[in-house]
């Protein structure tokens, strides 16, 4: 194979690389795969597999299932729901701790070849899905395929730009434009087919489109830029890093302390993908205009929320600084807090004033999810610029890396309420993830009064107010 270098001439894609083309493209179909398979696990986890004449035929899990009740439940006997919920906690979880692993044995073997790898080991697992017995194996073949695929994908497409090329952040808007199209359309077309025909057609859909982003991967090798050099070479080409100072210490310290509180404000948006699917079908009135949604489906409704309150906010924002001071990093954070904290207390409220014996009306769900989104639009992307700036420059890759370790938390976090969902009321389950995000809130207002200076100016620039660009905003990073 032979790789392009970063060429400032290249603009056969809207003005970019070709490069581009097939790594957006490529991610859009790894992204499909993965929420079109996500937005079935649980439902299908409830409805089919763990049921009796299926859950004795997967392999491993009467090793797990112990293990898992042990250490989440004191060894107290779980349900089908819970169970399936703390599967999904160790999935949900690893799968942002192993880019991690993905990103050393990039740096050992090329990106390239890792990426490869891993898109195989993704499509070898969504389609594992099809049989009860290699259940647990299909999610440890799709937890290392992303890992492998994830982190070094977009890695090359920063790689496809040269050093003061501006054309790299508009690159990663349409970068991740492809990764958003896939998160509408896997759910719905998943969805369509595991609901509404049957689990596996869903699952081998995911396949298939795992499928495609590998065939179109291979299809660009030569559009790609390079891997960076290894071994004594790259030893070679390393520039000492500077020491940190002090005042980088005390930044590192507190952005280390901001990371739970992170992982707190994230719980309501991502039980989207666990107890809200479970309890939205038993209770919610799955019906738009007259049109039918399947329960899976709703991932696809909320992504379609999630880039029209994005874009939304983008615009607010720049017209909100043309009359008033825009708030800060720390005071979006804290306002998208309080809106998310509201998204949810909109299903409490659903819960709570809704009869006995009928649904909750569609309409507490789209509140929900507009609020939400507009929350989740002021938090995770805005925190990554936070600990992008702040960040000692000498260590700003290792510090972003560490920044995602606040989804693996929340996602744990997630997994574990969701199997109290039986123990108590919808009411009492989603005032709890009120009290948390809202609390969160309140946290970084705190931070924001006692800490903002050393957050919010760095030792030699003025702090960065710009609106964060839209290529930041993916879901699920």
């Amino acid at each position: 194979m032979t790789a392009v270098t970063a060429d400032a001439d290249d603009r056969a894609f809207l003005g970019h690389p070709k490069g581009l083309a097939y790594l957006s493209i490529t991610e859009a179909f790894e992204r499909f795969s993965y929420y079109g398979m996500i937005a079935l696990l649980v439902l299908y986890m409830n409805g089919q597999l763990l049921k009796p004449g299926h859950v004795e035929h997967v392999v491993g899990l009467s090793v797990l299932r112990p293990i898992l009740e042990a250490v989440f439940a004191g060894g107290a006997h779980y349900s089908n729901q819970q169970l399936s919920s703390a599967i999904y906690l160790v999935y949900s979880s690893t799968v942002y701790l192993t880019p991690l692993l993905g990103g050393l044995i990039a740096d050992r073997v090329g990106r390239t070849g890792t990426i490869i790898v891993g898109a195989s080991i993704m499509a070898v697992g969504h389609f594992l899905m099809a049989f009860d017995g290699s259940f647990l194996l299909a999610l440890v073949c799709l937890m290392i395929g992303a890992g492998c695929l994830k982190g070094n994908i977009a890695t090359q497409v920063g790689a496809l730009y040269a050093a003061g090329d501006t054309r790299r952040a508009d690159g990663f808007q349409i970068f991740y434009l492809g990764i958003n199209g896939g998160v509408i359309f896997g759910p719905l077309i998943t969805g369509y087919l595991g609901q509404g025909i049957a689990w596996h057609y869903g699952f081998g859909a995911a396949g298939v489109a795992m499928l495609i982003a590998l065939v179109i991967y291979l299809s660009g090798l030569k559009r790609l830029p390079p891997d960076p050099p290894r071994g004594a070479k790259a030893k070679a080409e390393k520039v000492a890093r500077p020491a940190l100072t002090k005042r980088e210490v005390a930044v590192l310290a507190l952005l280390a302390l901001i990371l739970p509180v992170l992982a707190l404000s994230i719980v309501g948006n991502n039980q989207i993908y666990n107890g809200y699917l479970v309890w939205a079908q038993a209770n919610a009135d799955l019906h738009f205009l007259g049109i039918q949604i399947l329960t899976s489906q709703m991932l696809s409704v909320d992504s379609i929320v999630s880039v029209a309150t994005l874009l939304g906010m983008v615009m607010f924002w720049r017209a909100w600084k043309t009359r008033f001071p825009e708030p800060d990093e720390l005071g979006k954070i804290a306002i998208g807090c309080f809106f998310a904290a509201a998204g949810v207390g909109c299903l409490a409220a659903g819960a709570a004033l809704t009869p006995a014996g009928q649904k909750v009306s569609f309409n507490w769900l789209l509140a929900f999810h507009l609020l939400n989104d507009i929350g989740f639009a002021n938090v995770l992307p805005v925190g990554l610029a936070l600990f992008s700036r702040a960040a000692p420059k000498a260590i700003a890759g290792l510090v972003i890396g560490f920044y995602y370790l606040h989804l693996w938390a929340g996602n744990i976090l997630v997994g574990y309420l969701g199997t109290l969902y039986e123990k108590m009321t919808p009411v009492q389950f989603w005032m709890i993830h009120v009290a948390m995000v809202g609390g969160a809130g309140v946290v970084f207002v705190l931070v924001r009064l006692l800490f903002g200076r050393l957050l919010l100016v760095s030792e030699d620039a003025e702090p960065d107010m710009s609106t964060v660009a839209i290529a930041d905003a993916q879901r699920t990073p």
